[in-house]
């Protein structure tokens, strides 16, 4: 084959591609919207006979209402009242939601006021009728159904109630012939593209059958290609485990290799403050000589007072040591939470349901001397049960319910709210406190570890949030934080509902 015929054959099979492309592209399209557009169409219609449905369930409460009062005035049994009660406890709530269900509809905004004000008149009516019965005057009683039934107040009712009936069975029909045209539309252009995509398809057979050969090569390397891919994948993927896994070990390894020379560095410490008093005692005496040249006897005390340089001498001595005491002991906390980060991170999660609300106030309780000492007052909500790892939200609730209490405002009386809610499958839990608050800028700094913002007054060594939104993460939630500098905190847990075994440890 010529360059010229391969370039001539490379150019249309570009344009073919284009052309595949910019049809494909198009049907794409097309479908999306049509699909959508059916999707919104059969909303429509469910809204409409859910408001059909609504107007029904509206009429059956104020007709039981009638029946349970009069039955009640004939009978004066018990069971009527109890039934007409919750009959009139039902109107109102299944008004409202009426209401909300017709906001779309001008037309049917109108009809809903005025059977407002017909029901509003009507329960009137009830609540007269119930205060006849109880006064026990049942003559009154009958009288006001009698003068009901003929100023036709109920007449009223579902008068206006088929009226709106009637407008949402015309809305039903439009609406069905919209959902009914939008598939039509969607089911053709399926149609349409799935003969587009035929014929390109044979074109492209016989374009490829063309250059058989090279083709056939290239099919080879792609085979071979996604072979190697996936079993490159495999050992990529088994050697970044293997990796995460070495990590996790090497971390626990040098927090634990750490111990051995710090504990060393710390008993010659001991050791060497111990000796700096023979040392500093030798040297007084040195410095404090007879006239002959023999040091000086002890005072009665049994120490000679050091004077001048020496006496800075030993002052600097003893500060020195202060400070390497301090920074080891910083240090042996600082290992002692990488080896508790270390051991939690491969530890198994074990998914259990949990009473939320129980452990958080269990976790209170624990809290509740540094929460009187601090002069706050803890308040937890109803709270959403969820299925997780018990331990790990002990963790996570006890960390923040602590953290609000230790960085409360020094003299305001502290307000610790605990919130919970559910959505789409997930529980969303609010810890929000009337504390110090958070410059913005550090709002996540606080997240990282060792990593402290704010005033440091507080002990710690920046590990609990990041360990807490660690945990967060292992049970397949999200964590964030709102705040602002004297304004208090909140901060927000969003967890599966019911975490599984497919999804443990999954961050690993």
């Amino acid at each position: 084959m010529t360059a010229a015929a391969q370039r001539r054959r490379a150019f249309w099979q570009i344009l073919l591609i284009a052309a595949g492309l910019l049809i494909l592209t198009g049907i794409s399209a097309g479908s999306v919207y049509l699909v959508n557009k059916a999707r919104e169409d059969n909303k429509w219609v469910v809204h409409t006979i859910e408001v059909e449905n609504q107007i029904n369930a509206l009429l059956l409460e104020v007709r039981r209402a009638e029946s349970s009062a009069r039955g009640l005035l004939l009978t004066q049994a018990e069971s009527f009242r109890i039934d007409h009660e919750k009959a009139i406890a039902a109107i109102v709530p299944a008004l409202d939601k009426l209401t909300r269900q017709s906001g779309d509809n001008p037309a049917q905004r109108e009809n809903v006021e005025r059977l407002s004000a017909a029901i509003e008149t009507r329960l009137g009516q009830f609540a007269q009728e119930m205060d006849f019965i109880r006064q026990g005057q049942p003559d009154k009683a009958a009288a006001l159904i009698r003068e009901v039934v003929s100023t036709d107040a109920t007449a009223t009712i579902a008068k206006i109630a088929n009226a709106m009936i009637q407008e949402e069975e015309r809305l039903f029909r439009l609406r069905s012939e919209n959902a009914d045209r939008s598939q039509t539309f969607a089911a053709s252009m399926t149609g349409i593209g799935s003969g587009l995509v035929v014929l390109l398809a044979l074109i492209s057979t016989w374009l490829v059958r063309r250059s058989a050969r090279a083709r056939d090569e290239a099919e080879a390397r792609l085979r071979d290609a996604n072979v190697n891919l996936e079993s490159v994948v495999d050992e990529r993927t088994a050697d970044l485990r293997e990796a995460n896994d070495e990590i996790q070990r090497f971390a626990y390894i040098v927090s634990h290799d750490l111990r051995s020379p710090l504990v060393n560095i710390m008993g010659f410490t001991s050791e060497l403050e111990e000796l700096s008093g023979d040392m500093f005692r030798r040297i007084s005496s040195l410095a404090h000589v007879s006239a002959d040249g023999a040091p000086l006897a002890p005072t009665g005390a049994g120490e000679i007072a050091l004077e001048g340089a020496d006496k800075q001498l030993s002052v600097d001595f003893s500060e020195a040591l202060g400070f390497i005491k301090t920074s080891i002991a910083k240090m042996d906390r600082l290992i002692s939470a990488i080896l508790n980060l270390t051991r939690e991170g491969r530890r198994e999660f074990q998914p259990v349901k949990v009473d939320t609300g129980e452990l958080i106030e269990a976790i209170v309780s624990t809290l509740a001397h540094q929460a009187s000492e601090a002069q706050a007052e803890i308040h937890v909500e109803r709270l959403p049960d969820i299925v997780s790892d018990r331990l790990a939200l002990e963790q996570i609730f006890s960390n923040l319910i602590d953290n609000a209490i230790k960085y409360l405002k020094n003299g305001v009386p502290g307000e610790i709210r605990v919130r919970g809610r559910t959505k789409l499958g997930y529980a969303i839990f609010e810890i929000s406190d009337n504390g110090r608050g958070i410059d913005a800028k550090d709002h996540q700094r606080i997240f990282d570890l060792f990593r402290r913002a704010g005033t440091q007054d507080k002990p710690g060594q920046g590990i609990g949030l990041a360990h807490v939104r660690a945990l967060v993460r292992r049970l397949g939630g999200t964590m964030s934080v709102s705040s602002e500098l004297n304004a208090g905190s909140t901060f927000t847990i969003t967890l599966p509902i019911a975490w599984n075994v497919n999804n443990r440890n999954s961050d690993r």
